[in-house]
This record gives C-alpha cells, structure tokens and sequence, in this order.
C-alpha cells in the first residue's frame, strides 16, 4: 500500500477518533467550557497537558533544530523541560488553590485592577497568537507533503478540524481530545525511532543508541563529527553560542514555559491542589519520553541525510528528496553543472529560504534564483527532517503514514489550547469581567464560541502568510511569556507588597522591551530595512534570549514602582498568604 493510502487511513481513524471525543464532550456550562468542569484526574490531566505542550514545534521542528544546531541545539531541551520543575513547585499549586479560570483573571484579581487585567489580556493575545502561527503552518506542512494538497489548503483544513472539537468542546473537549492526540502522537514518534536506532546501531532504545557504535567500530557521534568536519562545519558535539548566551536563552525557555497562559490554565482542570502538582509531575514524565528522544532522531537524521545526499548524482538521489523539493522544502542549485548536490558549510542557501523560478533545471530540479554562481548548493528546512526521517531511512510505509498522523495530532493539540485561551481572554476576562458583567451564562457561552471561530481565521491567516520570523517564532513566544507574565504572576504569589502599579508598569515595560528586540533583531522594521546583524545584539544576547533580560527588568521595575506607591488593600495581601499554603482549595470559580 502507498504512503499516501497509509496516510488518509491513519490520518482519517485518528480524526475521527478526535471528533468523536468532542462530540461526547461538548460543553454546557462557562464552566465546563473553561476549565472542564474543574474534575479532570491528575493521568488525564497529565496527558493532556503533555499535548498541550508537545506542539508541531516539539514534534516537528525541535530535533530538526538540534539536527542543523549539534550541541548548541541543548538549550531548548534545557529549557523546555526545567520549565516544567518550575510550573510544579513554584505555580501550579498555588494558582490553582486561587480558583480562577484564566492567567488574566488571576493577575485581574491579585492586583485588584481592570487595567492590570486588560494588560494581562492584551500580553495573553501577543503570545497566543506568535505560538499558533507555528502550529498552523506545522498542519499545512504535514498536510502538502503526505496527503498531496497545497499548503495553503492544508492550514484550512486544520483549521476546520480545531474547530470542531474547539468549538463544541471548550477546554472540556479539548482535554479529552488530547489525551487521544498524546497517545497518537508518542507512539508515532518513537516507532520510527525505535526502527531506525535498530537499523543503524542494533539497539532498540534511541536514547542508548545514539552513543552506540555504527558498522565499522566507530561510534555513532564520532562518525557525525567527522562527516561534519569533512565538509567544513564544527564539530557536531561541539557548541558556537557564548555560555552567556546558552544561559539567556535556557532561562527564557524555562520562565517562559512557566508563564505560557494555556499551559497554566490546564492546571485549573484538576479538583484539588495536590491534584495540580501531581499533573505537573505526570506531565514531566510524558514530556521527557519524547525529549530524550529528540536527540537520537536529531543524530541519526543528520547523519543519514549527509550520507544519502552529499556528492550524489542528482539523476540518482532517492524518490523522498524529489517529492519534498516539489513541496519547496528542499532545494538544490547546480552552479558547477557536474549533477552532483553537494552539501558543505558556507553555502549561500543556509539558513536562506530559495526563490524558485518558473523553469526547472537540465536535471529536472527546480531553478532558484536567488543561490550565488559557481557553487552548487543544497537547501533542506529545519521542519522536515523528523517529517523525512523515515523515508530517508527507507522505514516501511505505514511508518511514514504514522508520523504525519503525530505531527498533525502535535499541532492541532496545541493549537486547540491556545485558541481557548485566547477565546476565555476575550470572553472571560474582557467581555465578563468588564464590558457587560451582567451577561448570561449562555451568552458569556456563545461569546466564547463567537471568539474561538474569530481566533481561528486569524491563525489561519498566520499560517497562510506566516511572518518572516516564522522559523524562530515559537522561541520568541517563550520570550514574551517571559518578559510580561512570569514576573507578574511570580511576584504575585510570594511578595505581599506587590501592587498593581508595580505589575502593570512591569508587563508594560517587560513585554515592549521584549517586542522592541524581536521585530529589531528578526524583522528590520524598527530603525532598518534588514535584521540587524548578532555583532550587534545588546550584551550579546540573541532574540531567542533576550526574553531573559527583558524578565529581569520587569521585574526590577515591578518592585521599585511597587515600593514607591501605596501598598496593596490588607484583604488583598491576607489572600496571597492564603494561597501560599497549597492545601484545602476549592473548586475554580468565575468570581
């Protein structure tokens, strides 16, 4: 059977399973559609979260980065995981025993302020939005490759099915969906690693394999170093970033994690506060599966994809490559007209997205404009590898199949979490809590709804016409989060004197500075016509890691407006005593 039968077969059990879940789970309360009715069990809870937070950036594109980056790629495993130890022991608990619905709600509520809320509000939309434009163009990835429709068409569909079980479900849907698109998902992402690890050094478990031995004696990673070095790159086990800049962006991705608001409200699902830690805790232990996998699939992709490629003839290269190239993924320019692709450092394609022409090569390849004379030279995009990594290993079809139902099952899971969330902030926090207190429970109900098919045209359109920095977009979310939500809700939960004056200052200043860096630094459109170069960055510190710097000054701003303004009313500062002690709360409430 064709990959492509394999596909529409998995990829059509696996949505069918999905809407099946949101059918059975719609919603009929705000507070169902919230946090789930507040009784979800920790193992659900768990899984859910695990999906939630395992998005086409972590099933797509996260080895595809550590592939291309070798050792320097360690920040986002760093990162993304200790973020988590930090959600555990520092916020989850203690938000939950709070009992709010939202981050906005919270923030609203401990700093007793409309303002304070509308800011926390407009920061909850800014990250939402950066975080889902990945994800909508993760679908029309997977979709233009596997099921052969155009890009564009593969972002509509994805967003139709977010829809439906977004829509009907609320978080109560979603959460449930999730648990499904966690199993779907694990399990196509350690088949082919399972396959490939056997295939390459004849040990099952990808985490030992990839410090195993290869045929010949040497091993594994040694073999990489030395094909990289071969063709002019650093050492693959070898890093290029400063420590000062690992560091910055390690803590951006952690504080980040800990500050992503549909992350955070996951852990108002749950009955009891214990429960909220224990989620915490399970949610770990699904994450790391794949992430000590990510590494492994990293290693034996780029090996493989240097191996298969590099001096080949073009006339000879596998089936894979050519169907990629169609989907403008891969590229190959032969300047040097031998028909041979050769992959070496310093191409003018690294890192550089081709323009295609209208005609195609002597070879049949696909012309592009934009590589330099005289040089032959090979472009493959980050996102793929995991997506090609089966093919490239000649895995069997119904593997491939599997891994474009995972990729899909990643970034539809977390999709749908950050669409609710930005649906409860415009519902809840705006149109509730400020505009129209008054409302109904069935029209605060529809609003919600109204706000989730609104939310989803736009991501649509990110995934459409995605921004430039596309590539790095999901760093830079962290980044966000990091700069205007941690602070606040940190601060919030362990010092008395935080004021809103303070925290609003604060998520201002945190989130500008941080927006100012990333549309600086990325895009060129404050000041120049073209990203300013990393001679540059201030401290030297990249985008991806100046979420870090941009923390640190709300909250030195947060504490020095607090202390130079009246300190918050007693009632206020006797709640944040109370929710200190993680025990004995009741269930989430809209109040």
């Amino acid at each position: 059977m064709s990959v492509q039968a394999w596909t529409w077969i998995l990829v059509g059990i696996t949505f069918a399973l999905y809407f099946g879940i949101a059918i059975w789970a719609r919603a009929g309360s705000t507070k169902e559609f919230y946090v789930a009715g507040g009784g979800v069990s920790p193992l659900a809870n768990g899984m859910a979260t695990a999906a939630d937070w395992m998005s086409a950036a972590s099933f797509i594109s996260m080895a595809g980065l550590i592939s291309f980056m070798g050792y320097d790629g360690s920040v986002f495993l760093m990162g993304w995981t200790g973020g988590y130890v930090l959600l555990a022991l520092l916020l989850a608990p203690y938000l939950r025993k709070f009992g709010k619905f939202t981050v906005p709600d919270f923030i609203g509520d401990r700093y007793y302020s409309n303002t304070a809320r509308t800011v926390a509000v407009i920061c909850a939309l800014i990250v939402s939005f950066t975080y889902v434009a990945g994800q909508m163009r993760g679908v029309g990835i997977v979709f233009s490759q596997f099921l052969q429709v155009d890009i564009n068409i593969g972002v509509i569909i994805g967003m139709s099915v977010v829809l439906v079980f977004a829509f009907l479900g609320g978080m109560k849907g979603i959460t449930y969906t999730q648990v499904a698109q966690y199993c779907v998902l694990i399990f196509a992402f350690m088949v082919p690693a399972f396959f490939i690890s056997m295939q390459m050094t004849g040990n099952p478990i990808p985490q030992i394999g990839m410090g195993g031995k290869v045929e010949g004696g040497a091993f594994l990673l040694d073999k990489l170093d030395t094909l990289h070095t071969q063709l002019g790159f650093n050492e693959y086990t070898d890093g290029t970033k400063s420590t000062w800049d690992v560091f910055a962006i390690t803590l951006a991705l952690m504080v980040g994690t800990a500050g992503l608001p549909h992350v955070i409200v996951r852990f108002f699902t749950v009955p009891k506060v214990k429960d909220a830690r224990k989620s915490a805790g399970l949610a770990l232990l699904f994450i790391a599966i794949l992430y000590t996998t990510a590494p492994a699939i990293a290693v034996f992709a780029r090996t493989n994809l240097i191996e298969t490629v590099s001096e080949t003839p073009y006339t000879d290269v596998p089936e894979w490559f050519k169907n990629w190239e169609n989907t403008g993924l891969i590229a190959w320019s032969d300047k040097n007209n031998d028909g041979k692709i050769q992959y070496v450092a310093g191409s003018a394609l690294d890192g550089k997205k081709p323009v295609y022409m209208a005609e195609r090569g002597t070879h049949g390849e696909r012309m592009i404009s934009n590589a330099n004379d005289g040089k032959n030279e090979l472009y493959v995009d980050r996102d793929i590898m995991v997506l090609a990594n089966p093919e490239i290993a000649n895995l069997p079809n119904w593997v491939i199949a599997l891994v474009a139902a995972g990729g899909l099952a990643a970034a539809l899971s977390t999709a749908a979490g950050l669409l609710l969330v930005i649906s409860t902030s415009i519902s809840h926090d705006l149109i509730k809590k400020q505009i129209k207190p008054n409302i109904s429970e069935k029209g605060e109900l529809w609003a919600a709804r109204i706000s989730i098919l609104v939310a989803i045209i736009i991501a649509g359109l990110f995934g459409i016409y995605p921004p430039g920095f596309v590539a790095a977009v999901v760093a830079l979310a962290f980044g966000l989060a990091a700069a205007s939500f941690f602070p606040a809700i940190i601060l919030g939960i362990f010092d008395k004197r935080m004021n809103r004056q303070g925290a609003v200052t604060g998520m201002i200043v945190g989130i500008t500075l941080m927006l100012f860096y990333m549309i600086r630094y990325k895009t060129g459109l404050i000041g120049v016509m073209d990203a300013r170069p990393a001679s540059e960055w201030w401290f030297g510190t990249s985008p991806e890691g100046f979420g870090t710097i941009a923390m640190i000054v709300n909250v030195v701003v947060s504490v020095v407006v607090s202390r130079l303004t009246a300190a918050p009313p007693e009632d206020v500062q006797e709640i944040v005593e109370h929710i200190r002690i993680p025990s004995g709360a009741g269930d989430a409430s809209s109040h």
